[in-house]
């Protein structure tokens, strides 16, 4: 069936008219609505600008896809470090050898 919902905005901007299935016409009831989407509009005084900013070549490759792939491969190296935590029922420090949990051992 059609949705039966009408969204409002403060709006006038754009207007587009959806309609279900065109299938499902004979089940609709006549009651039945277009479901309508409205543009937002722009606060009072805020302009829309008029060209598109310039940006530069990225830096030393820091991209938007090498940024995602990096944050990925840290979550799931973070993950992992949890994993051995849980298994083995130490710290990373202590794997690698380190003492830890003694303190400084600083004479005052």
């Amino acid at each position: 069936m059609a949705v039966a919902s009408m969204v409002h905005a403060p709006s006038l901007l754009a207007v587009q008219t959806f309609r279900g299935q065109k299938n499902a016409a004979a089940n609709r009831s006549p009651r039945a609505a277009a479901f309508r989407v409205r543009a937002a509009k722009l606060p009072a005084g805020v302009q829309v600008p008029r060209a598109q900013p310039k940006l530069s070549e990225p830096f030393l490759g820091f991209t938007k896809t090498a940024e995602v792939w990096n944050s990925r491969a840290c979550m799931m190296g973070l993950i992992g470090t949890f994993i051995v935590e849980l298994i083995l029922h130490k710290g990373v420090l202590e794997i690698i050898g380190f003492e830890v949990g003694k303190g400084l051992d600083i004479p005052l």
